[in-house]
């Protein structure tokens, strides 16, 4: 899709749309220092391919968890030859990502424990404060 419109042809509006954000979304990357701001081609901004690889890689690093602060830091490292730095940023999000999944899978299990112990039919309310105890 992006590849097909060639270097530095998409309007602030179709950068947005190809990475699945707003455009006030783009503006406050640029104003975080994350995308750089184009020159202006006939007063309008032109953003390219990279621009469109950028702006998912910020959206995929917070999915994944990183402050935009790591997400500045992961883009200046990419530039740059410190690969030990990057991969000490990954095992951190690694581990916060496994505790998280630990923290919900716990609940899952609470959860499916509360089902459980509401579709019996027995008679009074559903004991949902006993389900969470693990």
């Amino acid at each position: 899709m992006v590849q097909s419109q060639g270097l530095k042809s998409l309007t602030i509006g179709q950068l947005a749309t190809a990475g699945n954000v707003g455009v006030e979304t783009v503006r406050f990357y640029q104003r975080k220092g994350l995308l750089e701001n184009p020159t202006r081609d006939r007063g309008i901004r032109r953003y390219g391919s990279e621009d469109v690889r950028r702006l998912r890689f910020i959206r995929q690093a917070q999915a994944a968890g990183f402050t935009l602060e790591q997400i500045n830091e992961l883009l200046r490292l990419d530039a740059g030859e410190d690969r030990s730095r990057a991969r000490e940023l990954a095992r951190h999000r690694i581990e916060a990502l496994n505790a998280k999944i630990a923290e919900l899978e716990r609940a899952r299990d609470a959860l499916q424990r509360l089902a459980e112990e509401c579709g019996r039919g027995s008679e009074g309310p559903c004991p949902i404060l006993t389900a969470f105890d693990v």
